[in-house]
């Protein structure tokens, strides 16, 4: 079973199927077809997640969110830097979340049925979940009803909204069957054989899914129902502690962005000004954990929509970098983002007092995810809670949170609390690239601004609302929604 499991984790960092098991030529010295079980599936699924949502989708996020900027000479990601995502772009890892992970769910969330195996199937449930609410907060649509229905070619897409409520249903459906020592199978996420570990994390995603909803349907008595149970996890849920420094092992993105174990040595990501120049303004701890100093030992942040390529002076050395290492944590839900759900839905819904103490609690929990101390002089002396300006203030602070462990759910929510918001200075007046003039002290601290090149199909001053259709999925699907040119600009559901 263990070498099992190695060649699954493997394969799975890989970017190869972990379908494998259905071929139909059969290794003598693997197992069987109807033998393999959920202990010998579950853990490859996770790893396609694990590799889409840590590396990917935190690249792309972190480019949406404005934490991240692509570096001088290079272009691998100036597009998103310009707010833009074609459909081939996001093929792959389309690909990666639906046939590799979602179908491998739905296959043990079948066999456990028949084996009523209750905790595995709600940790099979817990995943799928997660998995369809990123599509829905990337695409708007996706394939849900008739998605995973082999022998249909063209699933209809759902709309966003059928999609959580969907998702929610087979939660609590899964929820109602389990009991905390339901036996769980082999899992990377947790390592535990029991469920209670997944049944916290179940309500900690049921509760992201219904304060997404919140601003455009009435879940206010879920929510208090949900809150009321008070049973979320006591800290980060990540898979850490299982990546290797070696090709395929490490965290996905680490291996992507500074592992040399494929001979490459460019540098792409590095820190956006928007986000160190607000750190820097508090001088805020955070912005230590979470990038590396440049070569001159200083912080300093690049522009959105640019890569200075035609900059002598600005070369890659002289922006700093994110800190990240072969076995760093891929972040599924941080104790930060449940705590500011939590403030968030007392300021809407209870007490001021009840708000302050989870907003509190949540930049204490940043800066203990970041392994740092000083979280009480954000919240006591230069972002003090105010219950009128709630969503700016958890805005702002999420969004910096965020950008040390989620980035991609920093992007989604900018676009839900519309903060941190677009502040009047552009992109091209902090860096002009005719004149190769840099002036770091236009950016305002704390605002977005309007990339130097940008996507025209968008706009100034907006940020990406969704990705094109993923070409894989919708190329042969005569069902696929058409898109316009202005797409980009439209809100999935939960952010109109």
């Amino acid at each position: 079973m263990k070498n099992i499991l190695i060649l699954l984790f493997a394969v799975a960092l890989g970017i190869t199927s972990c379908d494998s098991y259905l071929d139909i030529n059969q290794d003598p010295n693997s197992p069987s077809e109807e033998n393999v079980d959920a202990s010998m599936i579950f853990p490859g699924a996770e790893m396609n997640l694990a590799a889409s949502y840590g590396n990917f989708l935190r690249i792309t996020g972190g480019y949406y969110a404005q934490h991240y900027v692509q570096s001088f000479g290079t272009s691998n990601y100036l597009d998103y830097s310009r707010f833009t995502m074609s459909a081939t772009r996001s093929s792959s890892t389309y690909t990666q979340l639906t046939a590799r992970c979602l179908k491998n769910m739905q296959t043990i969330r079948e066999q456990s049925t028949t084996s009523e195996e209750w905790g595995t199937y709600l940790a099979a449930t817990v995943i799928r979940a997660f998995t369809y609410q990123v599509l829905v907060d990337a695409y708007g649509e996706t394939p849900y009803t008739e998605g995973l229905d082999i022998d249909n070619l063209a699933p209809k897409y759902d709309d966003g909204a059928t999609v959580y409520q969907g998702i929610l249903a087979e939660l609590d459906e899964a929820l109602a069957q389990v009991t905390p020592s339901s036996v769980v199978c082999t899992n990377f996420l947790f390592g535990s054989t029991t469920a209670a570990d997944w049944i916290r994390l179940a309500n900690a995603l049921k509760l992201k899914i219904l304060m997404r909803m919140s601003d455009v349907q009435n879940v206010q008595s879920a929510l208090a129902s949900l809150i009321a149970g008070n049973n979320f996890p006591a800290g980060d849920v990540a898979w850490t502690g299982i990546w290797s420094d070696e090709s395929g092992k490490a965290n996905p993105f680490y291996q992507e962005e500074f592992a040399t174990y494929f001979g490459s040595t460019q540098v792409n990501v590095v820190a956006n000004i928007a986000l160190t120049a607000t750190l820097q303004v508090t001088n805020d701890p955070r912005l230590e954990a979470f990038f590396r100093p440049n070569g001159s030992g200083n912080y300093t942040g690049g522009v959105s929509g640019t890569n200075f390529s035609t900059s002598s002076t600005y070369t890659s050395a002289y922006w700093c970098r994110p800190v990240s290492a072969y076995n760093a944590p891929v972040y599924l839900i941080s104790l930060a983002e449940i705590e500011f759900f939590l403030a968030e839905y007392y300021a809407r819904y209870g007490s001021s007092a009840e708000a302050e103490s989870h907003y509190k609690a949540a930049i204490e929990a940043s800066f203990a995810s970041a392994g740092i101390s000083g979280a009480d002089v954000v919240y006591t002396t230069h972002y003090p809670w105010n219950n009128a300006n709630y969503k700016q203030l958890i805005g702002l602070q999420k969004w910096i949170a965020l950008s040390g462990t989620n980035n991609f759910e920093a992007w989604c929510e900018l676009r839900r609390l519309k903060y941190p918001a677009f502040g009047n200075v552009t992109g091209a007046q902090i860096y002009d690239v005719s004149s190769d003039t840099f002036t770091p002290s236009l950016y305002v601290p704390g605002t977005l601004y309007t990339p130097v090149n940008y996507n025209t199909n968008l706009g100034p001053g907006k940020v990406l609302q969704r990705f094109l259709y993923a070409e894989s999925s919708a190329n042969r699907n005569n069902n696929a929604p058409k898109q316009g040119n202005d797409a980009p600009a439209i809100p999935v559901f939960w952010a109109q």
